[in-house]
């Protein structure tokens, strides 16, 4: 089965007038290991949004003739790629540490439940009169849903959100990225980084 390729309109185009401009500059890394520069992440990802999940995507980035010569320009296409793939990378991670602690949680929140069950039909069986039994056995019920409440929206809430961003930067990792020179005065492509 072969992928279809990435479609024009697909395209995330991005303009910069040096390849210094894509990357941070106070990332002391060689080249092949910077950050992308936050504006042209988040400018990115935004437009990778608006591309259907099932649709591959394409990065265009435009540059000037002279800086598609310099030898860097060879390695922004690894560049980019290397980048999404370890926010994925750190984004699996926060799912997972996310996971232990709803799993820490469930465990402490279930014992609560368990003590709490017990302790107040204890307290309903022992103590009279029989209303204030009653409020004290479901105050104590009350108090350990509560305690439930936190796993509770880790496991069906929680990582949704993580888990979207995480994909998203999958797909980013592996988009088919082109490099093409730009023509003055080509004012359509759409980023521009300071």
């Amino acid at each position: 089965m072969s992928e279809t390729p990435a479609s024009d309109a697909n395209a995330i185009e991005v303009r910069v007038e040096t390849i210094d401009q894509m990357f941070a500059s106070l990332d002391p890394s060689p080249f092949r290991e910077k950050d992308l520069d936050k504006d042209a992440e988040e400018f990115i990802v935004n437009w990778a949004q608006e591309i259907p999940s099932d649709q591959p995507i394409k990065i265009v980035v435009h540059l000037p003739a002279e800086e598609l010569a310099r030898p860097e320009a060879k390695e922004i296409g690894p560049a980019i790629t290397r980048f999404f793939d370890y926010r994925a990378q750190l984004l699996d991670f926060e799912v997972k540490e996310l996971f232990r602690i709803g799993r820490r949680s469930l465990v402490i929140g279930v014992t609560v439940l368990a003590v709490s069950i017990v302790a107040g039909q204890t307290v309903s069986a022992r103590l009279e009169p029989r209303p204030l039994a009653e409020v004290i056995e479901q105050s104590l019920l009350i108090f350990a849903w509560v305690a439930n409440w936190r796993p509770i929206e880790i496991f069906l809430y929680d990582w949704w959100p993580i888990g979207r961003r995480r994909d998203q930067y999958r797909r980013l990792a592996s988009a088919a990225i082109e490099l093409k020179p730009f023509k003055p005065g080509d004012e359509r492509q759409s980023f521009f980084a300071r």
